[in-house]
């Protein structure tokens, strides 16, 4: 007799094909879930595979769409980068797949899913905190990386953190030595903070889709090698791990929302905003997507970003981005007050009394560290 039904990640791979037969010959009833999330992988050789390996059923989910707008989107508006340099194209891709591994599990009356992820990882975390979030009853009883958003490396030669990246790593971007010698020059429109269409502006091309626009921005970045980083990060179960990640088109809407929201937003909510998007990054990279603190920081996010729209024109080139130029309906930038030819609607003056009332703090302090010194 059947002891339930699991519902496993399963990408086709050795560890969750091992996982898929051990779980058969321990009794369970096994339904493998493939996510498209934009990796290069052949899912119908993966299905075929996992019938062979007795599976139940065979669902392949295309996620896309709504991994672009439901989370990667998200991230574009907080600005998100975890320990300033990741930009957390694995962390926010598991509550993604979680979401519809749960939704699955609940049509099909499973009482347990599965996953493959190691234990001194991260994401066994990310996706057991969402399934434990969004589906109470069900069991998580063994813990399963590329996606549209990025690829990363880690394991390996690379586990000696002084060790160097083998040339032939990277699978998403070219090396910007051997990228093209002229630039492609982009214009990003966004509205509420995520973009509504980029333009090739010497080609001419435009893409107005969320998923069309993420890709168009992979394949330029790609092909000019921006994104790649190796660091060394702090993992939430508290030991440090070195991993290597390329990030093409989100490294170009970093660059792009930082330059118009800057431009567009108040500069004590950006200093508000800037906190919460911190927040909002470690607690996507502990895996508390679903967490009503996570909630409560993106709507704070989504409400910051009413007047973030405009566009922004850009060169992608040899591993960089460069911002060129913008606009925008929202602007907070006058012309005529901050030029150094126009007085306009500012009395110099009130300088001399802003100045003073700042240097009040300054004296006092430097007044008591003189007492003290003379007191030494």
């Amino acid at each position: 007799m059947s002891k339930g039904t699991v519902i496993l990640a399963y990408s086709g791979g050795l560890d969750t094909s091992c996982i898929l037969v051990w779980l058969k010959e321990q009794g369970y009833d096994v339904i493998a879930f493939l996510a498209n999330i934009g990796q290069d992988e052949d899912f119908e050789a993966a299905r075929i595979k996992a019938e062979k390996l007795g599976a139940k059923k065979v669902f392949i989910e295309d996620l896309r769409s709504e991994f672009v707008e439901d989370f990667i989107w998200p991230s574009v508006q907080a600005n998100a980068v975890y320990e300033d340099r990741y930009l957390l194209g694995t962390a926010i891709a598991r509550p993604c797949i979680a979401r519809s591994q749960v939704e699955i599990a609940r049509r099909e009356g499973a009482q347990f899913v599965s996953h493959g992820a190691t234990g001194k990882g991260n994401d066994q975390i990310r996706f057991e905190l969402t399934c434990y979030a969004l589906y109470p009853e069900v069991e998580a009883p063994w813990s399963m990386d590329a996606n549209l958003m990025h690829i990363s490396y880690e394991s390996g030669i690379l586990e000696n953190p002084k060790s160097h990246a083998p040339a032939d790593l990277y699978l998403m971007t070219k090396n910007p030595e051997d990228s093209p010698n002229t630039p492609d020059v982009l214009e990003i429109e966004f509205g509420n903070g995520v973009p509504l269409k980029v333009t090739n502006v010497k080609e001419g091309k435009s893409k107005n889709s969320p998923l069309d626009i993420f890709s168009y921005l992979n394949e330029i970045g790609g092909k000019h090698g921006v994104g790649r980083i190796d660091i060394v990060e702090n993992r939430f179960i508290g030991m440090k791990s070195r991993g290597i990640y390329e990030t093409p088109g989100g490294t170009i809407l970093l660059q792009a929302h930082l330059d118009i929201e800057t431009f567009t937003m108040d500069k004590e909510v950006r200093r508000i905003k800037q906190g919460l998007g911190i927040k909002f990054s470690e607690l996507v990279y502990n895996g508390f997507w679903y967490s009503p603190e996570c909630d409560f920081v993106r709507h704070c996010i989504n409400k910051s970003q009413e007047n973030v729209q405009g566009k922004v024109q850009l060169s992608v080139f040899k591993g960089q981005v460069y911002i060129l130029g913008r606009e925008s309906p929202k602007s907070l930038y006058n012309e005529e007050l901050v030029s150094m030819d126009v007085q306009g609607n500012y009395d110099p003056c009130d300088a001399s009394g802003f100045i003073r009332i700042n240097a009040v703090r300054l004296r006092e302090h430097h007044r008591l560290q003189g007492v003290s010194s003379i007191k030494k």
